[in-house]
């Protein structure tokens, strides 16, 4: 959301007296062949069409001065009569190796001085002599030819001009001939002298343990599919549950390869003719199933390996308008996508248009839908048998992966690092057949799909699939199913610790003494260690061990990074890092000794994966490895990462083709590593820490904030009863030269406003005293609006850009520019003269910036002079009592969006006279006096404002202290009493109680409150005064000081808003 703000320029030349450069003119630029050969084409178009020279210039140029006129004319062909041939000369005129022609544009009295500066490689059309020119022409008009020979002409001042303006050079672009000299206008943070700075020495890449050889792994994926299915057909090999959590089917590995099969002898020969057929290998197509359908998704992956077609899974479109959906369009047209596989149900549940066909959904191509069920499937001949090769180099699938930016790339895995990944995952986890796996994760993508669907079909092992939409109304039910089936492995995230933590109470006999290895997926994440600790505490009764708990690192490019190992019993767990969140800013590694409250608590996780190595590079710059005390983006470099974005071949070098430097900048080894997009270091032991990731870092004001840390702060401030538990979204925006800090969450449908703002004042002091950072904007949006990623999170890019665009409506909103813009303008400096800048922006530059900008007089706009004839809101307000009074100007809504109340100008009026005659009667008020307005927002509080403007009396708008916490609010309210001077109070009858209750007694001296009036139904004084002052407003602020704005009558007047619909008041009753 970047600021219109005021910037200096300069100009880069020198305007001089006698040759004026005007700033450049697209439609008059050009190259300086482009010059030379019009001019060149000039010539030529005078020797064949002007008859007369003085009568095409006074055409040509139509009373023009200056060469930049007469530059500009021809540049947009705007020459009548005779020059029509020059334009055609201009248009079509290619000239390439003509004789050397007359120098037109120099007149001179020896042919040596022609010859002499004339440039040597110009080509010009053939020499002629001008007609129309006196032959008694004296020495000075004489042209001089290629051959010396003078030529009498006589030539006019302007077409001079014109001539010496096309032998010009090309002048810069705009954006050259004016340099922005934004570090001369902003205030340049100075560096802190004592920030940390990294002392260790480079560090050298860490390598992890040998991947180990195994006789009976198979040389390919497919080929272990094939063995299990042909040999143990009746092993289980996916279980699915129902939406209660109770398995549903089960899918053995004899059935997994007899439907592959099916649907890969379809896929190759069946959906087209013999000699054209629809898919050939290395084709690919999209598989779109929900996630609460494992089966069939396995099936039609596998079956597209089988058919050697490329799957790329992506997520069920629900509307045409779904977050992130045009940019997963945008994969599919650039993979070049004109298939997608899709279960029955799935395509039934697609939106239709009402023809009965699939809506085109924003920004994809055109796809041909396949069902991929059983029925709908032909049954290959016994002869026919899939080509099965050894593991190469060739694509196996397109995993997607969206990026800070919003855009979707497509990360190609080839079938090579599909089955190394394997052989590593089953090598660290210590896979053996027959394990049972309860997968709590997405199963299309990332490790839900490596340990899912690859890893247990590479080892035999059964694994038991619980949806997301099961753990939304079962939380408990992938504890559950470890319960039920023995499981040794499960794959869960923090989010499923923490549901299951909640539901606990619902179901104790529960044992998890199987499970060898908790997975846990986003182990990097800050609340990981604290989310761990729980879970074991809580359920290690429940026979849970401490080193089962397993945390692991992975992307999408580097796929895993780095996994704990299976702890051996009673073995002491790895050590903690408590790290300094100063320091991390600064991207150093310091631990903290001071307090606790700005420290990073930061677990391991685990080792370098077995074959790779790792190493560590500043996340900005050059790949230069980082020092042992810093912070980099780590690096891996292995047979099991990815390959490359699919069809970004400069994104791909930067990213999969990385050789790390030195300090030197000399390379160090030849083989290239994977960004993995993980911010972290190696410690002691060769343990991986990662403190964040690069698409989560915020840099503002030269330091680094991860937006996870930012989101787990907010949490921990009593955040359960205002806003939910993982619909937080954190992100930076531009505004004025750097980035600002943006928090966007979905508040509580129960939450007050009163409670709203003081959890976003505690959120907002609590990252300033842990981060050291100021929040640009926090944001409360009502629940359920924010967009969602298919799995239930927030997505991050998508709320920025309704941000961006004004489009998130929140219902709580608090700004807080003063404390994070802290590199403002310097003061203005007026410059005596004025420059090339100037004249660009139309007097409005006064010296090196903008000076002021005004906009219309609203005088001049409004009808019928109103603006002259009532100076005063109240007299406005009056005269619309008598033009309009059955108009409705305001409209008072509940929560459930009736109407509750309305007023009409002349209602509005007869309210207002009533509370003025209140104030004269009862308050003895003199003009000028300081009245404050304690009212909930509604009509009350408006009818009570014009009251105060009949009066003459200045309001002092205040928010109402809250009833069930007035030790907090009401002592703001008397201080802005007290500073304000009011001398009464204009409230309700049940407000006036509050501020005189045994409770505020115990908060303030209620003895010395000044006058409190009940503005109820009191008779009508017809003496009024209309004199009013000032209007006086007291924002409430978060800080503990007051903000006075004084606002003139005038200026009231003029803002007056002209529309003749009624505004809305949505009042929440706290």
């Amino acid at each position: 959301m970047a600021l219109p703000m005021p910037t200096k320029r300069r100009s880069t030349f020198v305007q001089s007296p006698a040759d004026a450069c005007t700033p450049p003119d697209t439609s008059s630029a050009s190259e300086d062949e482009g010059s030379l050969r019009r001019q060149a084409a000039l010539s030529a178009a005078l020797q064949q069409s002007l008859q007369n020279a003085e009568s095409w210039i006074n055409r040509s140029i139509q009373g023009s001065s200056t060469s930049s006129s007469a530059s500009s004319t021809l540049s947009h062909g705007e020459v009548k009569g005779t020059s029509g041939s020059l334009a055609d000369v201009f248009a079509n005129t290619r000239i390439e190796n003509f004789s050397a022609p007359p120098d037109v544009t120099t007149t001179t009295s020896s042919s040596s001085s022609s010859s002499s500066v004339r440039p040597a490689n110009i080509d010009l059309p053939p020499s002629g002599i001008v007609k129309g020119m006196h032959k008694g022409s004296n020495r000075s008009s004489l042209m001089d030819t290629a051959d010396g020979v003078p030529v009498n002409s006589r030539v006019s001042t302007k077409i001079q001009q014109l001539l010496n303006t096309l032998k010009r050079p090309k002048r810069p672009p705009l954006k050259e001939f004016f340099v922005d000299d934004s570090e001369e206008i902003v205030e340049v943070p100075q560096p802190d002298p004592n920030q940390p700075k990294p002392e260790g020495r480079q560090m050298t890449p860490v390598k992890g343990e040998p991947l180990g050889v195994i006789c009976n792994w198979p040389p390919a994926l497919e080929s272990a599919l094939q063995r299990w299915g042909s040999t143990q057909a009746k092993c289980p090999c996916l279980t699915a549950l129902d939406v209660t959590g109770k398995p549903v089917y089960t899918l053995t590995y004899g059935k997994l390869w007899s439907r592959s099969l099916k649907l890969a002898y379809t896929l190759l020969n069946k959906l087209g003719t013999k000699n054209e057929p629809v898919l050939k290998p290395g084709d690919r197509v999209a598989l779109v199933y929900p996630n609460n359908d494992p089966v069939m998704f396995m099936v039609a992956f596998y079956g597209c390996l089988l058919a050697e077609v490329i799957p790329v899974p992506i997520e069920v479109p629900l509307t045409r308008k779904d977050a992130g959906g045009q940019q997963i369009g945008f994969l599919l047209g650039s993979c070049g996508i004109a298939l997608a596989l899709t279960s029955e149900v799935c395509l039934k549940g697609l939106p239709k248009t009402q023809n009965g066909e699939i809506v085109q959904f924003k920004g994809w191509p055109r796809l041909k839908w396949v069902v991929t069920d059983s029925k709908y499937l032909s049954k290959p001949p016994k002869d026919w048998q899939p080509h099965i090769s050894p593991a190469g180099t060739e694509p196996a699938y397109i995993e997607y992966k969206t990026s800070k930016e919003g855009s979707v790339m497509g990360v190609t895995v080839s079938r090579l690092t599909m089955l190394s990944h394997c052989q590593a995952l089953s090598q660290a986890c210590n896979y053996s057949e027959g394990e049972t796996v309860v997968n709590v994760l997405d199963f299309k993508k990332d490790a839900g799909l490596w340990h899912g669907m690859f890893a247990n079909v590479m080892n035999k092992m059964h694994t038991i699939s619980v949806p997301y939409s099961v753990m939304k109304t079962c939380p408990l039910s992938w504890v559950q199913r470890v319960h039920a089936h023995k499981a040794k492995v499960a794959l869960v995230k923090c989010r499923d610790l923490h549901w299951a933590m909640m539901a606990h109470r619902d179901q104790r006999d529960v044992s998890l003494s199987s499970l060898r290895m908790l997975i846990v997926t986003d182990g990097a994440n800050p609340w990981s260690v604290s989310s761990c600790d729980a879970f074991l505490s809580l359920f290690q009764s429940h026979g849970l061990k401490p080193e089962a708990i397993c945390p692991c690192a992975t992307s999408a490019e580097a796929m895993t990074v780095a996994i704990r190992r299976p702890g051996v019993p009673g073995a002491p767990l790895p050590g903690r890092a408590i790290l300094s969140m100063n320091g991390l800013s600064y991207g150093v590694i310091r631990v903290n000794t001071e307090d606790k409250n700005s420290a990073l608590t930061v677990q391991d996780v685990g080792h370098v994966m077995p074959g790779g190595m790792m190493c560590i590079v500043k996340p900005d710059g050059p790949p230069q490895l980082c020092k042992t005390d810093e912070i980099g983006e780590i690096c891996v470099s292995s047979r099991t990462g990815g390959m490359m974005y699919f069809g970004l071949a400069g994104v791909t070098k930067n990213t999969f083709e990385v050789i790390p430097v030195n300090s030197a900048g000399s390379p160090v080894g030849d083989v290239p590593f994977i960004r993995s997009g993980l911010l972290g270091f190696v410690g002691p032991g060769s343990l991986v820490f990662v403190v964040g990731k690069m698409d989560g870092l915020l840099m503002v004001s030269g330091r680094r904030h991860n937006a996870d840390d930012i989101v787990a702060t907010g949490l921990a401030v009593e955040s359960i009863k205002t806003v939910y538990r993982g619909r937080i979204a954190v992100f930076s925006v531009s505004v004025f030269y750097d980035e600002r800090i943006v928090v966007v969450a979905e508040q509580r449908p129960d939450a007050s406003e009163e409670d709203s703002f003081q959890w976003m004042s505690r959120v907002l002091q609590a990252i300033d005293s842990i981060h050291q950072v100021g929040v640009y904007c926090l944001a409360l949006v009502p629940a359920n609006t924010l967009p969602k990623t298919p799995l239930g999170g927030i997505h991050i890019s998508q709320t920025k850009q309704l941000f961006l665009e004004g489009s998130l409506h929140p219902c709580n909103i608090l700004m807080c520019p003063h404390t994070c813009v802290t590199n403002l303008p310097k003061p203005r400096q007026k410059q005596p003269g004025v420059g090339p800048a100037s004249v660009m922006v139309g007097n409005l530059v006064a010296g090196k910036r903008i000076a002021q900008a005004a906009g219309r007089d609203l005088g001049q706009i409004e009808e019928n002079d109103l603006v002259r004839k009532h100076q005063f809101l109240a007299e406005i307000l009056q005269w619309r009592a008598q033009a309009t009074p059955d108009h409705i100007l305001f409209m008072l809504l509940n929560a459930k969006g009736t109407t509750v109340c309305t007023a009409s100008c002349l209602q509005l009026h007869k309210r207002a006279e009533r509370i003025a005659s209140v104030l004269g009667d009862k308050g003895h008020l003199n003009a000028g006096e300081n009245v404050v307005l304690l009212y909930p927002p509604g009509i009350e509080l408006i009818a009570a404002f014009y009251g105060c403007l009949y009066a003459g009396c200045i309001p002092v708008t205040v928010r109402p202290p809250h009833a069930q916490n007035l030790t907090a609010t009401l002592p703001t309210v008397r201080m802005i009493v007290d500073v304000s001077k009011a001398a009464c109070i204009l409230t309700t009858q049940t407000l006036m109680r509050l501020l005189r209750s045994r409770e505020a007694a115990a908060a303030v001296d209620v003895k010395t409150w000044p006058a409190i009036i009940d503005t109820g139904k009191r008779e009508i004084s017809p003496e009024l005064s209309w004199e009013l002052e000032h209007l006086l407003r007291f924002p409430r602020s978060c800080a503990k000081h007051i903000d006075i704005a004084f606002m003139a009558h005038i200026p009231s007047a003029k803002i007056e808003a002209k529309t003749q619909d009624p505004i809305s008041l949505k009042y929440s009753a706290v």
